[in-house]
């Protein structure tokens, strides 16, 4: 009789701790009671009612997911490959499963359609200039989108823009002759400023005549400390001065 008392019980009791599940804490169990939501349980020790309630689990954690890489013809016509890094997470795990059928292959396709499309509309120099810009309008654009499955898409970067050869060799001729712009740029500005420094010195040397001999003086210096068996001291024109009263008038 005791055998026959038992049996129910223990049978009772394994259904009831059957029903217990245990969540980590980025993990939520979404239950369904007979075919309707009753919600997001979780984290910890939850228990569902054995053979009446179904859970699905969701992680919570960001994912991080790569971007294939995507033929695009920018706006000037160029065609290039840009692929890119995509980081989202589920904030609300009921709306991750009963409104998409499965939220990572639609963040998926939604990335690649909207990287092709943003990206065709600049110019190859704003890509390659303005990618901080790209990625808030990409990651904008996404988050409108997955905001009603529960997804929150909390960044993109672009990972890499594949130019055509002959493109590259363009741009490197481009850069070179830039460089070979601001050389020049640079050498006449010394030029300039040495000529103004040159000016100054000569209008200085010019109010104190005894700084012409005194630079007279030091031209010579240099001269003779030069190893050289000739010699050549020139004749400051202020010599010649005294010999004017003796021109034949």
């Amino acid at each position: 009789m005791d055998l026959i008392f038992l049996s129910p019980v223990l049978f009772l009791l394994l259904i009831i701790i059957s029903g217990f599940r245990i969540l980590t804490e980025y993990e939520r169990g979404v239950v369904f009671r007979l075919g309707r939501i009753v919600g997001a349980k979780g984290p910890g020790i939850i228990w569902i009612i054995p053979l009446v309630d179904r859970m699905q689990k969701m992680d919570l954690r960001t994912v991080t997911m790569d971007v294939p890489a995507q033929d695009v013809i920018t706006k000037d016509n160029i065609s290039i490959k840009v692929n890119a890094v995509l980081y989202f997470r589920v904030i609300d795990p009921v709306k991750a499963i009963i409104e998409i059928e499965n939220y990572l292959y639609a963040t998926s396709q939604l990335a690649q359609t909207t990287l092709r499309s943003v990206c065709g509309n600049r110019e190859l120099d704003e890509l390659l200039q303005d990618r901080e810009k790209i990625n808030e309008d990409l990651q904008s654009i996404l988050d409108l989108h997955t905001d009603p499955w529960g997804v929150k898409v909390s960044g993109v970067e672009l990972k890499h823009i594949d130019l055509p050869v002959e493109m590259q060799r363009a741009m490197a001729r481009q850069a070179e002759a830039e460089r070979d712009r601001r050389a020049k740029i640079i050498n006449a500005e010394g030029e300039l400023q040495a000529a103004e420094k040159l000016a100054a010195a000569a209008i200085t040397i010019g109010q104190h005549p005894n700084g012409i001999q005194l630079r007279y003086l030091q031209t010579i210096n240099e001269i003779a400390s030069e190893k050289s068996t000739h010699t050549i001291i020139p004749l400051p024109i202020e010599f010649l001065e005294a010999f004017k009263k003796f021109s034949v008038k």
